[in-house]
């Protein structure tokens, strides 16, 4: 009888373990976009993506563009190392985790115009993060509840181009359409020319307003450059990566539908 009840017990233990090894193997299977959008991350690697540091400075897409080849070379190759510190996939459920420090990830691609398809989680309240486009910030991520950047507007929810002018419009969002800490967040990103429609959670946030110039306040942004998916001090999750480059005649018709 009792070599019975550890056999049966034996024989629960190994369904249940083959069960979830087969549901983790669900979770993690390569992500299918819509039709015309490219995988940017394939739920099992870093692929595709490199290490590149975020904020002002030295890191400005302007002096990154007068590296010698040798400069390029050597420091890409640091902060790739930065990124395998910092940046790693949940083999378990195929999602992208960053820890909160070191350098941003980078699509290796630069990109002109844009729609950029991402699910995001942030872990931990008061989380914050972002997405750079063409390496300019940036779609503001953010905890509507922290106290600590409720002076920063963060009450008013993620998806505004907060590095904006304080004065110019887009800086906040139109709606807060967040979900609560822990939760997944789905937002797109279209990016024509300077200007710049954010939908999160299915509520349009932003509405063809113009990304400003961070480095150069008096200038638009460059045509291309990477989308960087940012660190800021908290664990973050993404996976449903996906971009589609918006064709010239698809992009002046949307152009087309907001003021000068």
């Amino acid at each position: 009888m009792h070599v019975r009840s550890t056999m049966a017990a034996a024989a629960v233990v190994a369904f249940l373990t083959l069960g979830a090894a087969h549901d983790a193997s669900a979770q993690a299977t390569a992500p299918k976009p819509r039709a015309g959008f490219t995988v940017l991350f394939n739920g099992k690697d870093l692929s595709g993506w490199r290490g590149r540091p975020g904020g002002g400075g030295v890191f400005s897409p302007y002096v990154e563009a007068k590296f010698t080849p040798e400069e390029r070379a050597a420091k890409q190759a640091e902060w790739n190392a930065d990124r395998d510190l910092h940046w790693s996939v949940d083999a378990a459920t195929g999602e992208l985790v960053s820890d909160g420090k070191g350098v941003h990830l980078a699509t290796e691609k630069p990109y002109g115009d844009f729609e950029f398809h991402v699910d995001w989680k942030l872990t931990q309240p008061g989380g914050d993060s972002g997405i750079y486009l063409r390496d300019y910030p940036q779609v503001q991520i953010w905890d509507p509840n922290s106290a600590r950047e409720k002076k920063n507007g963060a009450d008013k929810g993620s998806g505004g181009l907060w590095n904006n002018n304080p004065d110019n419009p887009g800086r906040f969002p139109l709606a807060l359409a967040d979900k609560p800490i822990g939760e997944w967040n789905t937002m797109q990103i279209k990016m024509v020319g300077t200007r710049v429609w954010v939908t999160l959670n299915g509520t349009p946030v932003v509405v063809g307003q113009v990304l400003d110039n961070f480095f150069e306040r008096t200038q638009p942004v460059l045509p291309t450059g990477s989308i960087e998916l940012q660190t800021h001090g908290s664990e973050v999750r993404f996976r449903n990566v996906y971009v589609r480059e918006i064709p010239e005649k698809e992009g002046k018709t949307l152009l087309a539908t907001v003021s000068k």
